[in-house]
């Protein structure tokens, strides 16, 4: 297994080291500054967009869609997950504090690019069987029309399914099952991490069986509650440690250009490793660019393609900004950055320093339901390509094999799971980028036409 896991994390960083953050924050640059900003020019806009639909009373508008708040609760159910907590936690430890710098820039930037991501999705849309279905493959044909897109198209739609329903939902299930160890572990209990991924499967498969209006249902009640909870938590640990804010801010401004004058010279931790590991988990937790959330807002009913794309870049904000944000903090103004500990269990400390026993408990229950709203998202965005592949019958296998994957990530190694994800989560990038590129010119006209509108 080591020497797998050393495969692939050498594949993984040959990836992510040049390649990829070349593209996202290129792509993430280019649409800015196309864009006039748009990110800042109309987030007010956009979170009226968002919340201007909220209802617990179900989609309002044609049968098989969507409302936007619906689309954007999916996205963020996706979005808002372990990258949040054990990526987080994984970042500052591979990076450095100065990780968490270069993951704002690709977040606000990546803002753009998932503005043009859902816009698109909402332009390429079509309806099958009369639910309205969307994504990157089918945006991909209309960038590239013969056998160059099809192709395109039909890759992409195997790694999503391989990198989101497959490895992706491994993560979800590792994330969990080591969370809830240590807090059994730590009170003289010894439960397997396979008994825990036993039980998520159980309830997940619950959901699945229920379809794409279940899912609805569930996320837009589920991600209000588990994000409230997770920010109040947070900060009320941060307001006790309200002094050694100032400090987490300079080691993070300082690390972002000189890891050294923070962690010192033994860290052997350089600016490449910040940029990397922040641009790489900044992906992981908001996916802008990566080609997944588009699935979700593509099921939005909107009166036009700009109006989901403002929506788009509010679920960003929302996981980068708000959410993530909070684990950082949680873990630098409590100084348990050199505890030796990573992932989850770096964030469990940061908590019990502060609130005790309940600490860990706390971070396991907010990973939780953190996790298991993305397993609901991933499996959803899996299902679309599946469904484009093989048909509407295949999509019951496939819900069948996330299951034992849920089950099997339960019980491996987090290392060999996150690198995985990480080579599959930047394969899927590439095609997704040249759609982006190929239709810059269509995203670009749909914001000067529906964005001087009020």
């Amino acid at each position: 297994m080591d020497a797998l896991t050393q495969i692939v994390t050498q594949a993984s960083d040959f990836l992510w080291n040049v390649i990829l953050i070349i593209i996202l924050c290129g792509t993430g640059i280019y649409y800015t500054i196309r864009l006039k900003f748009i990110q800042v020019r109309k987030f007010r806009e956009g979170w009226h967009q968002v919340f201007g639909s909220f209802s617990l009373k179900g989609a309002k508008g044609k049968a098989g869609e969507m409302t936007s708040f619906q689309s954007v609760a999916t996205a963020i159910a996706a979005q808002v997950g372990t990258g949040n907590l054990a990526g987080a936690a994984t970042a500052l430890i591979g990076g450095g504090p100065g990780a968490i710098f270069w993951m704002w820039l690709s977040a606000f930037f990546g803002m753009s690019t998932i503005y043009a991501e859902a816009t698109l999705a909402q332009k390429y849309k079509t309806k099958k069987d009369g639910v309205v279905t969307g994504g990157p493959v089918y945006y991909i044909r209309g960038a590239f029309t013969g056998t160059f897109g099809k192709v395109l198209a039909g890759i992409f739609a195997v790694l999503i399914i391989i990198a989101l329903g497959f490895t992706g939902n491994m993560v979800q299930s590792n994330s969990i099952g080591s969370a809830f160890y240590e807090v059994f572990r730590s009170r003289g209990l010894e439960i397997p991490q396979l008994v825990f991924g036993l039980i998520l499967a159980a309830i997940t498969a619950f959901i699945f069986i229920g379809g794409v209006s279940r899912l609805a249902s569930v996320v837009e009640k589920l991600v209000p509650l588990m994000a409230g909870i997770y920010i109040v938590g947070s900060l009320i640990l941060i307001i006790m440690h309200i002094g050694a804010l100032p400090n987490a801010f300079r080691m993070i401004f300082v690390g972002a250009f000189n890891p050294e004058a923070v962690l010192g010279a033994g860290a052997g931790i350089a600016v490449r490793e910040a940029i990397r590991y922040g641009v790489a988990r900044g992906l992981f937790s908001n996916e802008a660019g990566m080609g997944s959330t588009p699935h979700a807002h593509a099921r939005a009913n909107v009166e036009n393609p700009h109006q989901q794309g403002l929506a788009a870049m509010i679920s960003v904000f929302i996981d980068t900004f708000i959410v993530l944000n909070l684990t950082v903090f949680s873990i630098l103004t409590t100084g348990v950055l050199d505890s030796g500990k990573t992932g989850t269990a770096l964030t469990q400390l940061a908590f019990s320093t502060s609130f005790g026993g309940f600490g860990d408990i706390f971070v396991a229950i907010c990973l939780f339901f953190f996790a298991f709203s993305t397993i609901l998202g991933w499996h959803f965005f899996g299902q679309v390509n599946v469904e484009y592949l093989f048909g509407t019958k295949a999509t019951k296998f496939y819900s069948f094999f996330v299951i034992v994957f849920v089950i099997v990530g339960s019980t491996l190694k987090v290392d060999f799971v996150w690198s995985l994800s990480d080579f599959f989560n930047g394969l899927m990038v590439i095609p997704n980028a040249l759609a982006l590129w190929a239709l810059s010119g269509i995203v670009i006209s749909i914001a000067k036409k529906y964005g001087t509108k009020k």
